[in-house]
């Protein structure tokens, strides 16, 4: 398991995309896919690690500080950090421990605006864009039990897709998809 000093010294030496690795190789929703479809940026490696700071309750470390700064200054101007799944873990790390503000306001809204009409989001951040049913899956995981994430998007409209194409997807998709499902769920119903 890495700790917070392992955490702070990959971060310092800039070793971003070990420090990614090494954060969602123990994770539920960690795949060798998700890992090939995320950015490796700083903004990605910040999130995880604010993300894990969070879990074991060391948010107020002073050094958590600089991670919020790099996720925030990495914020685009259309509101997404990159890529989608950047943006989900972006969002999910600046609301941890109840964040609010513009940074993630405007985050979800980027995420309201790429939805498809199907209620699902696009491989890359283009709507017209195939649907990707796996990113779709992961945003849902990592977002689906927030309540602004919840009313920013058409979260029923995600589900009953999944509900109607849950015998179509591939093993890994069903699997975070499966887990996913429990997140939205506990507000929604």
């Amino acid at each position: 398991m890495t700790t917070i000093r392992q955490i702070e010294r990959t971060w310092s030496s800039q070793q971003y995309d070990r420090l990614f690795h090494d954060l969602m190789a123990c994770r539920s929703e960690g795949s060798l896919r998700m890992e090939l479809d995320v950015g490796r940026t700083i903004a990605a490696a910040s999130a995880m690690a604010m993300i894990r700071m969070d879990e074991l309750c060391q948010a107020h470390l002073p050094f958590y500080s600089k991670l919020v700064a790099a996720v925030i200054v990495s914020q685009e101007a259309d509101g997404g950090w990159g890529d989608l799944t950047t943006t989900a873990l972006c969002i999910r790390a600046l609301m941890c421990g109840k964040g609010q503000g513009e940074s993630i306001e405007r985050g979800l809204q980027y995420l309201a605006n790429l939805q498809k009409a199907e209620g699902i989001w696009p491989n890359i951040p283009l709507r017209r864009m195939p649907e990707d049913p796996y990113l779709s899956a992961f945003l849902l995981f990592q977002l689906g039990d927030q309540l602004a994430f919840q009313q920013s998007v058409r979260l029923v409209d995600a589900l009953h897709w999944f509900d109607a194409h849950e015998s179509e997807l591939d093993a890994d998709t069903r699997s975070l998809w499966e887990r996913a499902r429990l997140r939205c769920r506990r507000i929604s119903s």
